[in-house]
């Protein structure tokens, strides 16, 4: 039973969490590193996003890059294909580097609202490329796919329940168009805007989402992490994995691998691969019982900007050339995330040995409290802070600390909210008695609207049109959830 205008997003929950959950490394096998050879390494990452929008010819749901090439005059609309090209390149530039003898690597991000906007628009040049980056074994050591929330959700503020809908979602999608055989390989996570929960409630049940579906790290912003002293990251901390410890409001703990990104929100970062360069300057550190290589990881819009359209292939091109011209003794590298720890693990270096760390403004609340915590405690805790320090917020951090997700937008949060605790009042109940509920349409139909009212385009862009676009998918997730 499944409609043809919905994406694939659910139905085989039960199926994806047991293959996701298969033990074992995973690019260990093909890997043409060694550890021991490597002083320094740098991981990149792209994230390429587009929303869904209720913007088509009849208000039907379109990809926002739709929107661009309909509205060609509009702003900067005339980069649609210039857009899409950025979407598919990486097909082009790897191979050429492998075939000049250089050993390249990129982890990539897409959104699952891209993703069906390339299936919606019939880019089969772009999907068939992506399709290529995902299962060419030839490819494979060089590419890491990351997952990420469906719609570009930001974890703070999407309610809790709906925290593992959206990574399934993203799971679902991605194994329809590239195969179960790939999301097996997915096993790092890249939250939209890098917004890492810090209320103790919604970061332990993001990091108990991210466990139950298979991942095994999380990239984190380095502003938005702290000590367990409260103090910040060393500047050699910031270039080896931490494990992040999230403690709830009743006292449990849950903990996940974090590789950390370094400085803000600049593309340039990735787009002239200052990364590379970084990572020439670095050496190994001692990590447990022995000495590790330290680890440069960055990311970046692959797409936004003229440096990523333009100066990126170049770059990149160049950046590996360089590290290629210093010989085979592999001093620095270009190294993904999950073959660097799985590298690691290989060599006996287990993750208790990583620095522990916590989400920013945690070691307050913990002083606060003064005690084992209660959620009537905690609550009662943040509270007094929020009262008596102007720079305390639980709202988490990001890499656009200078703009708030949640202030100023009560006329998309509050139907957010309303929309997702109706939904699962609704089909809570339905789906423990029957999980076969969430192979039918009006499941699917009710979870599409609900997941696309938690894009952050629509708090991002300022009131008008966005909210606006916000409104109407309030408004259909609605009449959805009312269907019989």
């Amino acid at each position: 039973m499944t409609d043809p205008a919905l994406p694939p997003i659910a139905g085989s929950e039960a199926e994806i969490l047991a293959l996701v959950q298969q033990p074992g490394p995973v690019f260990l096998p093909r890997t043409n590193l060694r550890l021991e050879e490597i002083r320094s390494g740098f991981a990149c990452a792209l994230h390429m996003h587009q929303p869904t929008i209720p913007a088509g010819a009849h208000g039907e749901l379109i990809s926002h890059l739709q929107y661009m090439f309909d509205h060609q005059g509009e702003g900067d609309n005339h980069n649609a294909e210039p857009f899409a090209q950025c979407y598919r390149r990486l097909v082009d530039l790897l191979p050429q580097l492998i075939g000049e003898g250089c050993n390249p690597r990129i982890m990539l991000d897409y959104s699952g609202n891209l993703l069906w906007g390339l299936e919606q628009m019939g880019r089969r040049d772009v999907l068939d490329a992506l399709k290529q980056l995902a299962c060419d074994p030839a490819l494979q050591p060089h590419v890491e796919w990351l997952g990420t929330f469906w719609s570009h959700a930001v974890a703070p503020s999407t309610p809790i329940p709906d925290l593992k809908l959206q990574i399934l979602a993203w799971q679902h999608q991605f194994a329809a168009l590239f195969g179960r055989d790939a999301l097996e390989r997915v096993k790092g996570f890249s939250p939209p805007e890098m917004h890492l929960p810090n209320h103790p409630d919604t970061l332990f049940e993001f990091v108990k989402a991210l466990k139950e579906c298979g991942y095994r790290w999380l990239l984190v912003q380095e502003h938005s992490v702290e000590n367990l002293d409260g103090t910040s990251l060393s500047q050699q901390q910031k270039y080896l994995p931490n494990q992040l410890v999230a403690r709830n409001s009743s006292g449990e703990e849950m903990s996940i691998t974090v590789l950390v990104k370094t400085q803000g929100s600049d593309t340039k970062l990735v787009g002239q691969m200052q990364p590379c360069y970084e990572a020439l300057g670095l050496g190994r550190q001692p990590l447990g019982a022995t000495t590790v290589p330290s680890l440069v990881s960055q990311i970046a819009d692959g797409e936004n900007g003229g440096v990523m359209m333009n100066e990126f292939p170049s770059a990149f091109l160049q950046a590996h050339h360089a590290i290629a011209a210093k010989g085979s003794d592999q001093a620095t590298v270009a190294i993904n995330g999950t073959e660097y720890l799985e590298l690691l693990e290989a060599a006996g270096v287990a993750a208790s040995e990583f620095p522990t760390i916590q989400a920013v403004q945690q070691h307050k609340l913990w002083q606060q409290l003064d005690g084992s915590p209660t959620p009537s405690a905690t609550t009662a805790a943040i509270a007094q802070l929020q009262a008596s320090d102007p720079a305390f917020s639980m709202a988490g951090a990001s890499w656009t600390n200078d703009l708030s997700w949640v202030e100023g937008y009560a006329n998309v949060l509050e139907p957010m909210n309303q929309l997702s605790a109706r939904f699962h009042q609704l089909f809570d109940p339905l789906v423990a008695q029957d999980p076969g509920v969430t192979r039918t349409p009006r499941y699917q139909r009710a979870l599409l609207h609900l997941l696309l009212l938690e894009t952050s385009c629509f708090r991002y862009w300022g009131q008008g049109t966005w909210t606006d676009y916000a409104s109407e998918i309030h408004r259909r997730g609605e009449a959805a959830i009312g269907h019989t």
